[in-house]
């Protein structure tokens, strides 16, 4: 970044007093090799590497990228560690306030310094995304002609939110989710490192866990909420950042919640009761619990398409799409958006009217099967199309049903061992209703009645 004497007066001034910027600040990396995770775009020879330099030489010049992840996971952070660990001329704007006008300043200025002095200029441009596809235009020739090296940041899918000839020019590289280690291992940096906490205080086992909760992999949020934790427990004189002193910091409770041991299951269950009690608050309460905790949300849609098949069926066809759709919305967005999407299906599915029958359909058709009542398929239901079928008397006397009225031919379809069970026994609730009747006069029809 462009260092004027403003921003060089407050750099002096936190180096002086660190709490004069906030802890996720102060933290912040100054080499690659001090950065938590991301180690699958770390490696040696990594687009990153060489944007600091590392590796740089030869006729391959580093490439524009394109950082995609969500919030906390080090985006910015990683534009940051380049901008101090590199030579080349470092300038940052935010898509939130800059235009096409001090994008282009920057250009033209790029074009100077490279002509006059040979130094190239590399542009940090955070929330990409919020640029049109005007302002995105812009960057092209500079990120083509490499009169800039483009570090473009965005949460939000580049596919759809960054324009395709802007993509073909650069890297696109992708950022994980912070796990728990990841996050545990940053707050004990925190608490001991100069730079941070300084030993100041220190963070028993279930107040690290509520701040893992907490953090859901978002590294800027815990180290939030660890120094509003450390401020409250030194305000108050005490030396540790305990469970009760970190809850009224944050103003967040902790969740009793194992995701590995029997909360995780016994929670679970009671959403999915509730669901099929269609006590559609309790169903609620159950999934904010889950939510809160920190549990995968992929974990809740799989059991919310459980539940649409189980316990509702056929009675409202609807809900296994509502549930399949929610799933694949879930695993596109990911927190904190998931919660609408699964508090939407949770309670479309608890209010929508119930039925097991196609749990118990099947399960009593395996039954019977696993009895060993499975016996020869019907010799006019056998495949008649390879050479020699008809010989064995395959196909022979079978009733196409499209060829007759109603399109239902009177035949036996069930081997003999089984033949006149009845598996499926629908409801008269909700749309079940119109299928019992359907059922009711198929049946007749195939036994010929």
């Amino acid at each position: 970044m462009e260092p004027d004497l403003f921003t060089a007066a407050a750099e002096d001034r936190q180096a002086k007093e660190p709490g004069a910027s906030p802890l996720p600040v102060r933290m912040r990396p100054r080499t690659l090799d001090e950065v938590v995770g991301q180690q699958h775009l770390l490696g040696p020879g990594s687009p990153l590497r060489r944007l600091v330099g590392e590796g740089a030489g030869g006729p391959a010049g580093p490439a524009s990228v394109i950082l995609w992840g969500p919030p906390g996971t080090g985006k910015t952070t990683l534009a940051y560690v380049v901008s101090h660990a590199t030579n080349r001329r470092f300038v940052e704007l935010s898509a939130i306030t800059a235009g096409v006008k001090e994008v282009r300043a920057v250009i033209d200025s790029a074009r100077r310094e490279s002509g006059a002095y040979g130094r190239e200029t590399l542009l940090f441009l955070d929330e990409i995304h919020r640029f049109s596809k005007a302002q995105q235009d812009s960057l092209l020739p500079a990120v083509e002609n490499r009169w800039v090296t483009l570090i473009a940041a965005t949460t939000e899918n580049p596919y759809f939110s960054i324009i395709s000839p802007l993509l073909s020019r650069s890297l696109l590289l992708t950022l994980e989710a912070l796990t728990d280690e990841d996050i545990r291992g940053l707050l004990h940096r925190a608490l001991t490192d100069p730079r941070g906490l300084d030993g100041a205080v220190t963070l028993p086992e279930d107040a690290e866990a509520h701040l893992l909760r907490i953090a859901g992999g978002d590294a800027r949020r815990a180290l939030t909420a660890l120094e509003a934790g450390a401020g409250s427990a030194l305000a108050r004189g005490e030396e540790q950042i305990t469970l009760p002193v970190l809850e009224a910091a944050v103003d967040r409770a902790a969740v009793k919640y194992d995701r590995a041991g029997d909360q995780h299951y016994d929670v679970a269950s009671a959403l999915i009761k509730s669901i099929r009690g269609s006590d559609v608050d309790a169903a609620l309460h159950y999934l904010a619990r889950m939510i809160e905790a920190g549990e995968d949300p992929r974990f809740i849609a799989r059991r919310l398409m459980i539940s649409a098949s189980e316990d509702i069926g056929l009675a409202d066809p609807q809900a296994l799409q509502t549930a399949v759709a929610a799933a694949q919305a879930v695993a596109m967005i990911g927190f904190p958006e998931a919660r609408i999407t699964l508090s939407q299906a949770t309670i479309a599915l608890a209010l929508a009217p119930k039925s097991n029958a196609a749990y118990l359909a099947i399960d009593a058709a395996l039954s019977d099967v696993r009895k060993g009542l499975a016996g020869p398929v019907p010799a006019h239901l056998r495949d008649s199309h390879y050479k020699g079928a008809t010989k064995l008397g395959h196909g022979e006397g079978y009733a196409y049903p499209h060829d007759l009225p109603g399109a239902i031919a009177a035949q036996q379809y069930a081997p003999d061992e089984v033949h006149g069970k009845r598996y499926y026994e629908p409801t008269r609730y909700g749309a079940e209703a119109r299928y019992a009747d359907v059922l009711d006069r198929v049946r007749e029809r195939l036994t010929g009645e």
